[in-house]
This record gives C-alpha cells, sequence and structure tokens, in this order.
C-alpha cells in the first residue's frame, strides 16, 4: 500500500509523520490530544491528511503508534488503586525497596510512598525455595482473605507477586486462577508473567507497574484500535516499545510495562536515525513535550540501552533505551508551596486545558506560559494552526505568583523557566555521569514541542558542545514510530558459577530462547519475517552484587565456549570500571536475547543551499537572561543551507519555536538542521 504513518500522542499534542511510498516525502502534522476522547485525535489527523493532501486511509499499510498514557499515569501517579499479594512473611518488600535514598548526600532525602501501600498488601500462605521446587501450595482459604480484604480496600486490581517464581510460576498461576474464579472483576498480574527476573524487589516493582497502569492502557487501545476501524484503516496497528522496536496491540495490552516508554523510545528511535543519517556521532537526544523531558544518550547511531530506568519515582526493570525523565515539561504547573517558594510541576496541565496562553480553559500558569510572558514565544499560531497563543492571557497567569513573590511578571516567569531547567540539569548530569560522558563532546538533539524552547538553556548550562533543532523537531518521536524496527527481548535466569556444570545447559537454553523468539516473531509478524538473534548475558565476579552486560557470540553459547564468555565479561568489566580479573571466578545470572527484524527507512532531503542573506520577518522585544532584548523574529522556512544568525533570535516554525539566547550563533546545514553553539572563535564556553 501507498502510506506508512508514525503517529505519537503525548500530554498536549498528537504528532504525525506520514510517508508517501510513492513520492518518497514525509508529510507531518500536529493536533491537539484529547484525553478526554482517547482516539478521536486520529480521526482528527488523518482527516486533516485527507484534505490537506489527499491521503486515503484505505491505503496505509503500516501503521506505528507511540504514546506517553503510561509513563505519564506513572509520573503523575494517577493510576488504579492496586493490591498486592505476596508471599506470607515478605510483605514489606515494596516498602524496603533497595533500602536507598533518593539523593544521597541530601540527609533530609525521603523515599518515594510505593504505589501500593502497605494497608494494601495480604499474606499468601505458599511457599517455593530458590531452587524452584513447591515446598508449600497454595493455601486457597489465605487467597479468598486476601481478595476479601483487597475489596473492602477499594481495589481495582491485584499483583500477584510471590517468592522465587521466577525460577517457577506454578504458585503464582495458582493464585491467578482462585482470583479470576471469585473476582473476574479485579484485573490480576502476575510478575513471573510480566517480566520473570531474579531479585524480588525488581520482579515486583515492574509487575506493579504494569498493573497500574493496564486498565488506563487497556481502555486507551481500544478506542484506538476503533478509531482505526471507524475512519477505515485496515491494517493492523503496532506499538512502538520501550526498547525501541514495535508490537502489536494485543501484545501491548498484556505486556503495558513494555510500553511504559512507548512514547520516549519514539523519540530516541528517531533521533537515532537522525543522527546517524546526518552524520552526527555524539548526541543527546532532548525530547520535550507537555509533561516530561527525556534525555538518553546516542552513540554512532546506536541509542544506549538499559534496565532499571527511572519512571517518575521508580525503576522499572524491563530492556529500554536509557532513558532519563523528568518531570518538567511545556506544560508543567507552576506553584507555591507552604513556605512561599515557587515550584515547578511534575503535574502537567496536559492538553485540557493545557496551558493559559492556549485559551483552552487553564488557569494555571506554565512553563509554556512562561515562554509567552517574557516574549519567547507567542508570535503566531502554534501546533499547524491548533492553536493561537494568548500573550496578554498568560501575563495575567503570572500577576498572582508576581505580587505574591514581590517581583515583577517577566522576573517571576523566568524564575519559572530556571526552575524547570534545573531539575532537567540535575538529572541529566546524573544521566552523564553514569556513563562517564563528558557533555564538551556531545550535541543535544532538541525536540518535541518544547524541546527547542528550552534546549539552548539546558545546554548552557550543562556546558555541551552545541544543539542541534531538526527540520521537523515538533514530531520527530512520530518519525521515530515510522522507522522502528522489530523488536523483543526474552529472558532465562540461570544464577550459576561459569564453569563446566553451567555451561553443559547453556547452548539447551540458548536454543530454547531463540526458538521462542522465532515462534513469536512468526506468530506476530508472518513465517516469513527475516531476523536477526543478539543474545548477552548479565555477568559478576562472583561476590559483586550487580550485573554487567555483556554482549555474546552465538558460537560461545553452542559449543559451550566458558573461557570464551569469561574473557567477554572481563573485557566488559575492564571498559566499563577500569580494571578486571581473569583469576577471579564469575557467574552468569541471566541470559537474554533480543530477536530484531528491520522495517523500511526514508531518505533524508537536502536543504536548498542560500542565495540570498536571512530574512527577519519582525523584531520583538523579550525578557531574557533578567533584561529585555530586541529580538529578530525568523521565519524557519525562509531558512536555506549556509544561512547563519546570532543571538538572540527567535526561529518561529509549524510545530514548535526555537528560541535561542544571547551569545549564541546559529548555523543550517545541507539537511536543515539548526546548529546551534556558543558564539567566539573558541567556542568553548556558552558564558
Amino acid at each position: 500500500m501507498r502510506y506508512r504513518v508514525g503517529v505519537d500522542i503525548g500530554g498536549s499534542f498528537t504528532d504525525f509523520a506520514v510517508l508517501d511510498r510513492q513520492t518518497s516525502q514525509i508529510h507531518t502534522l500536529k493536533v491537539l490530544s484529547r484525553p478526554d476522547a482517547p482516539g478521536s485525535e486520529i480521526l482528527t489527523g488523518l482527516t486533516q491528511f485527507a484534505e490537506r493532501d489527499g491521503l486515503d486511509p484505505a491505503e496505509i499499510g503500516y501503521f506505528t503508534h507511540g504514546t506517553t498514557v503510561g509513563i505519564n499515569a506513572v509520573i503523575q501517579r494517577r493510576g488504579v488503586r492496586l493490591a498486592l499479594f505476596a508471599t506470607e512473611g515478605f510483605c514489606d518488600v515494596l516498602e524496603l525497596a533497595r533500602l536507598k535514598i533518593p539523593h544521597i548526600h541530601d540527609l533530609f532525602s525521603r523515599r518515594p510512598a510505593p504505589l501500593i501501600s502497605r494497608d494494601r498488601v495480604f499474606a499468601i500462605r505458599e511457599r517455593t525455595d530458590r531452587d524452584g521446587k513447591v515446598r508449600q501450595p497454595v493455601d486457597r482459604q489465605s487467597v479468598l482473605d486476601a481478595i476479601e480484604q483487597a475489596r473492602a480496600a477499594g481495589c481495582q486490581g491485584i499483583v500477584v507477586a510471590l517468592l522465587h517464581s521466577y525460577r517457577n510460576r506454578h504458585n503464582e498461576a495458582a493464585v491467578k486462577a482462585i482470583v479470576d474464579e471469585v473476582a473476574p472483576e479485579l484485573l490480576t498480574s502476575c510478575s513471573a508473567d510480566v517480566w520473570p527476573i531474579i531479585r524480588e524487589y525488581e520482579r515486583t516493582i515492574t509487575a506493579t507497574i504494569n498493573a497500574y497502569v493496564q486498565p488506563m492502557v487497556i481502555n486507551y487501545l481500544e478506542k484506538f484500535e476503533r478509531a482505526l476501524r471507524d475512519k477505515g484503516v485496515t491494517t493492523p496497528p503496532r506499538i512502538t516499545r520501550s526498547n525501541g522496536g514495535v508490537m502489536g496491540v494485543e501484545q501491548a495490552k498484556r505486556e503495558c510495562v513494555q510500553m511504559v516508554l512507548s512514547g520516549t523510545a519514539s523519540g530516541v528511535i528517531g533521533a537515532s536515525y537522525l543522527a546517524s543519517a546526518c552524520g552526527f556521532d555524539r548526541i543527546l537526544s532532548l525530547d520535550i513535550g507537555g509533561t516530561s523531558a527525556d534525555v538518553a544518550v546516542i552513540v554512532n547511531g546506536e541509542a544506549a540501552q538499559g534496565n532499571g530506568e527511572i519512571i517518575g519515582d521508580f525503576p522499572v526493570y524491563i530492556p529500554s533505551v536509557a532513558v532519563t525523565s523528568v518531570g518538567q515539561g511545556g506544560g508543567s504547573l507552576a506553584w507555591i508551596d507552604a513556605q512561599g517558594v515557587m515550584q515547578m510541576g511534575p503535574d502537567s496541565a496536559g492538553s485540557l486545558p493545557g496551558p493559559v496562553c492556549f485559551q483552552r480553559g487553564g488557569t494555571q500558569p506554565t512553563a509554556t506560559d512562561a515562554f509567552a510572558a517574557c516574549g519567547m514565544i507567542g508570535h503566531g499560531d502554534l501546533g499547524y494552526h491548533a492553536v493561537q497563543v494568548d500573550v496578554a492571557a498568560a501575563r495575567a497567569a503570572w500577576q498572582p505568583l508576581a505580587e505574591r513573590l514581590g517581583a515583577s511578571v517577566e522576573q517571576t516567569a523566568e524564575t519559572a523557566i530556571e526552575l524547570a531547567i534545573s531539575s532537567m540539569y540535575s538529572d541529566t548530569s546524573g544521566l552523564l555521569s553514569r556513563f562517564g560522558l563528558d557533555p564538551r563532546e556531545f550535541w543535544f538533539l532538541a525536540f518535541g514541542g518544547a524541546g527547542p524552547m528550552m534546549g539552548c538553556f539546558l545546554a548552557r548550562e550543562l556546558n555541551m558542545k552545541g544543539v542541534i533543532v531538526p527540520p521537523t523537531p515538533g514530531v520527530l518521536s512520530a518519525l521515530g514510530g515510522l522507522v522502528a524496527d522489530i523488536r523483543n527481548d526474552f529472558i532465562r535466569t540461570l544464577y550459576g558459577d561459569l564453569n563446566a556444570r553451567l555451561a553443559d545447559r547453556l547452548a539447551t537454553e540458548a536454543e530454547n530462547l531463540s526458538q521462542r523468539a522465532q515462534a513469536w516473531l512468526a506468530a506476530e509478524h508472518g513465517p516469513d519475517t527475516p531476523f536477526t538473534l543478539q543474545f548477552s548475558a548479565d555477568m559478576r565476579y562472583r561476590g559483586q552484587s550487580f550485573e554487567v552486560d555483556v554482549p555474546l557470540e552465538r558460537a560461545w553459547l553452542e559449543t559451550a565456549d566458558v573461557a570464551a564468555l569469561h574473557a567477554a565479561f572481563d573485557q566488559q568489566h575492564e571498559r566499563l570500571f577500569g580494571h578486571s580479573d581473569a583469576a577471579a571466578p564469575a557467574q552468569l545470572i541471566n541470559l537474554r536475547l533480543v530477536i530484531t527484524s528491520p522495517t523500511p527507512k526514508p531518505t533524508l532531503n537536502r536543504l536548498a543551499p542560500a542565495s540570498a542573506p536571512v530574512e527577519v520577518a519582525k523584531q520583538v522585544q523579550a525578557w531574557i537572561d533578567g533584561a529585555f532584548h530586541q529580538v529578530d523574529l525568523v521565519l524557519r522556512g525562509t531558512l536555506r543551507a549556509g544561512h547563519q544568525l546570532l543571538g538572540p533570535v527567535i526561529v518561529a516554525q509549524d510545530d514548535c519555536t526555537t528560541c535561542v539566547p544571547p551569545r549564541m550563533r546559529v548555523e543550517v546545514d545541507s539537511f536543515g538542521n539548526l546548529l546551534i553553539t556558543p558564539q567566539g572563535e573558541e567556542k568553548s564556553s556558552w558564558l
């Protein structure tokens, strides 16, 4: 069929990227999201495409979709009320967690309250030992008592996480069968079905997040499917996964946690594709939408993969792109705490009512309203004419806060911007430290509706190499869904010393994972789908508490080459930590497999070279860095390759606004990217 469509539904806007295979052109669009009527934004977007570009929904042969519904629910704690059924004597797993405080240098730091409070954790009499042998079958009466207590507590769902279920899921399945029989209205998730990993907290919190968002995700996806059918789209939709791949809708409904970073991963995929195609080898993707700011490391076109990524206040232990998500976005709400100090987020205005300046019923000022009050946005429509920015309304919304703080509207709004940037700085610098990276060697690739608006302010705080703003930054996440490969992860916990005894199992376990992966691919995408397999293992020296992910050759597993496995682990340990010990005994904890099938990729168009000076649309007054400035306003569509601009400058386009503070310069490259760097010959400092 003619069209391939990628859609990313965020908290404020829904983004579209459509590849016309006949012309090789990519068409883009933004419409307002409708959390009150999920799926209706799809109808709106497809209708506008039909009217504007003549798109026939019946000619759509590929439809991918990324969404932030899961991550937003966790960040804002708006999931369902859950109960946890745990092994008797082990009911404090979520309370104990890992006995770490969020900020180790803050003596007053407090761990966040768990998603399931202790009064909603109920004991089940059963026991499976560490080898997977059932020592005590499930006591039915204890399950019935727990169900009655869960109902009395007003719970809407149940998480079953029993001791050592990663070895043997029999007892968890038995508990679920009783719940399904007695209380079918309670949606029940088993930790071993969600992600069967060793360590009780890691498996339990992952299953908890899965259940926390599942009813919301199922409701959302069902309405999404219905909207596509009503519009005449016949191809089954696919959902972007947290690991950077795509999966079918039915799998997404079962494994909601695998798409909790769906929209985030879409942006990283799009950034990886763009960076590779344009020749940028070291970037940080900076995706700022209405609710959150998401940062990921991309080297040589490959996004760093992680395990235990922080979602809101909690880690989630599934394979995913290594992303730091901060509860700061264009829609983050400003408020004053009990001590009279202004705070930003994590609550967001979303799409409804949205920022005050969008004139959709919002009354509490947001980060977007701060930029409007300072004069940096509001000089034209946003979101492909979806909204008109009312600067006067934004200023009026900031007035009460300004009076309470004894400052001007501009000063108050700029303080809000600085607070949002400060929060992003803290978490982004932590990500750089985690991977041992020097920010001076990396570009920010800023996208999302608010990424270009806020990117330069964050980059100068981190002393980054520069900022890249792609031609259509507001819809890059939708493009990411369009180019994402089919991908799935499989895991098997072995937990043994790397010796001849374990070697006897390696070939068998590797073959079992391979067969599971190929069966999944054939069932989901057809038996003739091409694929590649990549094995890896979580390994450590005996006595260490945490593991290192080590890529493995399949031949090493098939021949049980223990020496090669040990050498690969030593090399990876040396690379990450600067030392290794070939004589020390090693352990293999988890064997992992990733199956991948490629999808077609579009080619990027080159921008015509400049033949005339930059055309300034007008000059506007904007408050930046504590003072008013006369700022050139330039329309993105008038820029050509080779054009150069000096800050302060504002670049306006249909899907977003790029704000460039003073002492920065902008150059347009041959692909149409804006390359923003510090002014001066040495370009060594933003200040």
